[in-house]
């Protein structure tokens, strides 16, 4: 679906992949593996080639929104980015909680383990938060953390357009918090979120479900008031 003009969302297996189509093509996550030849058949729908992909934009190393990097780097010469506090050569320290983390351990699950995240030499910009990238009139990286040390949101003052990943959830209609089982700080995630209410946008982006297109803040907000009153 075009959330606005040159802005694209491709939902693969239930995670969304966002394509920037400027003079550039950006790309926000590359969904589970084996999604590289759907996404490319996107692109040439749209007259283009994945060639053009100069920068692809992780918003955290999960195997649903990174799986797909390795088959897209075959065919592009893009630079990848990912916040460096998800970024790490030793396996004890995967961004996924620690319960996740033990079963790594054990057989068979430990064969699983080279599939679940992307290593350090496969990064080529370690962000930290406050970086600008150049889509969309200039493209801010918000530091959101709880679902993973280095969770990221991407944000364009310009456009009022907000990409939170996993940082927030949308199920059918209804937004939520990141689910706890597969998040490493809930307490950080909330934090996160209060973060992202103090934003000025219209449009919210999902790492899964639809995205919103109008009054987007405000409905944080209330989220965040729910919050806090539960609490």
């Amino acid at each position: 679906m075009e959330i606005i003009p040159h802005v694209y969302q491709i939902t693969l297996r239930g995670t969304n992949i966002t394509l920037i189509a400027e003079e550039e093509l950006t790309l926000i996550d590359t969904g589970f593996r084996g999604s590289a030849r759907q996404i490319i058949g996107f692109i040439q729908s749209l007259g283009r080639s994945p060639k053009e992909i100069s920068l692809i934009i992780l918003t955290h190393n999960h195997l649903d929104h990174a799986g797909g990097l390795a088959e897209l780097k075959r065919v592009t010469q893009a630079k990848v980015a990912l916040h460096k506090a998800d970024i790490s050569a030793d396996e004890s320290q995967l961004p996924y909680p620690w319960v996740i983390r033990k079963l790594l351990h054990i057989p068979p699950f430990s064969l699983l383990k080279p599939l679940l995240y992307i290593k350090p030499n496969e990064v080529d910009i370690q962000v930290e938060g406050g970086e600008v990238f150049s889509p969309l009139g200039g493209l801010q990286v918000i530091p959101t953390p709880g679902h993973t040390p280095g969770s990221v949101s991407l944000f364009s003052p310009q456009k009022k357009l907000l990409i939170v990943g996993d940082a927030l959830n949308k199920r059918r209609k209804e937004m939520r918090l990141p689910p706890k089982m597969v998040s490493t700080d809930l307490s950080q995630a909330v934090d996160s979120v209060r973060q992202i209410a103090q934003l000025d946008f219209d449009i919210l982006c999902f790492g899964h479900g639809r995205p919103i297109t109008k009054d987007a803040s405000a409905k944080v907000q209330e989220l965040v008031r729910k919050i806090d009153n539960i609490g």
